[in-house]
């Protein structure tokens, strides 16, 4: 506090104030420590690893087949992606090609994916802000999407459609009049949210100029998916490197990629409905085009030495699958890199500058997904450096702590 002959100008202090790794905002849980200046955030950290299963570790010890259902349950929301960029990684490190209709369906069942997780998302963002009424009528409607997931599949959450060669099951022609009307059910539906989002006060307000983004910061920081595209930055696997039916998709001019300039939350919100929208004439698109033939190609167990990347635009952006395989049935090494990884830094430095009251919707704006994201780093506290530890190190040391801390039962 400082005094004047004329007033008394109080300068407020720094506070910082924790989210997580428990809290209401959080569904999943993450540590971000915000530090303000009365109601402004001056400065964000992100801490994660609150969430960490070892899978990729786990997957070594695991067959391709098995990999291709433990990678899927990485995340509930986008487990169809998950599981096919592992069975494309495969399929490119035994260097087999997969029939054609297998390419088509493996693309529809990753575009439904991207409609439900985008409709999910928009029911959060509506969430966030208050407006559940809203809220209620986007997840009403995302069933319809489960539906024909569930139609396709046969699971509504895990649809585990893909394995190495191809697809495990078909799309019958007598589902196919479904589908369509499906699609057009949702189009109109996600035309009146975009009117919604573009038009009702009670969202626009709390979303436009909140969560700046610049079109330089975001490449800088590699930000990846909605994230950056609502940052007008040009970055989807599907147009810049396709793969799967998308190449043909592509090949006919039909498509674009989904821009904004807004570089806001309200950017990114229009993204991800505009996407929408495209994803269900991609689909459609898909249904009607699908050519005759088989849907897998047998691939044998052992796969070849290789090492391989596999890329795909998951939901919130790209997902890397880095494989190293030995020449057994089992793969050598396995990094995945998912997209919320890839949008951390970025969403941190949105938060700088808003009021607090809008953390839980910049936050919410990349879509965050914690289970997908999670690493532990062994970091050793005297020398203030990060430190790798063998699996069988970290095991004695286990041990050791177990013994020398009994438990006791109360």
């Amino acid at each position: 506090m400082t005094s004047t002959s004329n007033r008394t100008v109080v300068i407020p202090p720094r506070v910082s104030i924790p989210i997580g790794p428990q809290h209401p905002a959080l569904k999943e849980p993450a540590m971000f420590k915000l530090t303000v200046e009365g109601e402004l955030i001056v400065d964000a950290e992100v801490n994660i690893g609150y969430n960490h299963r070892g899978v990729e570790k786990l997957a070594e010890s695991n067959t391709h087949i098995q990999n291709l259902y433990l990678l899927a349950r990485i995340c509930g929301i986008c487990s169809a992606t998950h599981n096919g960029n592992y069975a494309q990684a495969v399929e490119s490190a035994a260097e087999v090609e997969i029939p054609e209709r297998a390419r088509y369906i493996r693309t529809l069942i990753w575009e439904l994916d991207r409609i439900h997780s985008h409709i999910l998302w928009l029911g959060v963002a509506f969430h966030e802000v208050g407006f559940d009424t809203a809220f209620m009528y986007t997840w009403r409607d995302r069933e319809v999407a489960m539906d024909m997931l569930e139609s396709i599949s046969g699971n509504r959450v895990h649809h585990d459609m893909n394995t190495v060669g191809g697809v495990r099951r078909d799309v019958p022609d007598e589902l196919v009049p479904k589908l369509l009307r499906g699609f057009d059910k949702l189009k109109e539906r996600m035309r009146y949210y975009r009117d919604v989002v573009l038009h009702e006060k009670t969202f626009w307000d709390r979303v436009a100029g909140v969560g700046i983004l610049e079109t330089d910061v975001a490449k800088k920081m590699g930000a990846v998916g909605p994230t950056a595209r609502g940052s007008n930055v040009p970055v989807d696997v599907r147009f810049n490197d396709p793969t799967q039916a998308y190449v043909p998709m592509m090949d006919t001019g039909d498509f674009e990629m989904i821009l904004n300039d807004r570089c806001d939350v309200a950017g990114r919100t229009i993204v991800r409905v505009e996407e929408t929208i495209q994803a269900i004439e991609m689909c459609s698109w898909l249904v009607k085009n699908m050519p005759d033939g088989p849907i897998r190609e047998r691939v044998r167990p052992r796969i070849q030495p290789n090492e391989v990347l596999a890329r795909h635009e998951a939901p919130r952006g790209e997902l890397i699958h880095y494989l190293v395989t030995n020449g057994t049935d089992k793969p050598e090494r396995i990094k995945v890199r998912a997209p919320t990884h890839a949008n951390w830094v970025s969403m941190a430095h949105t938060l700088k500058g808003n009021y607090l009251a809008d953390a839980p919707i910049i936050l919410a704006a990349i879509d965050p997904c914690y289970s997908c994201t999670d690493r532990v780093v062994v970091v050793d506290a005297d020398e203030q450096k990060m430190e790798l530890v063998p699996l069988d190190v970290l095991r004695v040391r286990a041990n050791k702590w177990y013994k020398e801390n009994p438990r006791r039962d109360e």
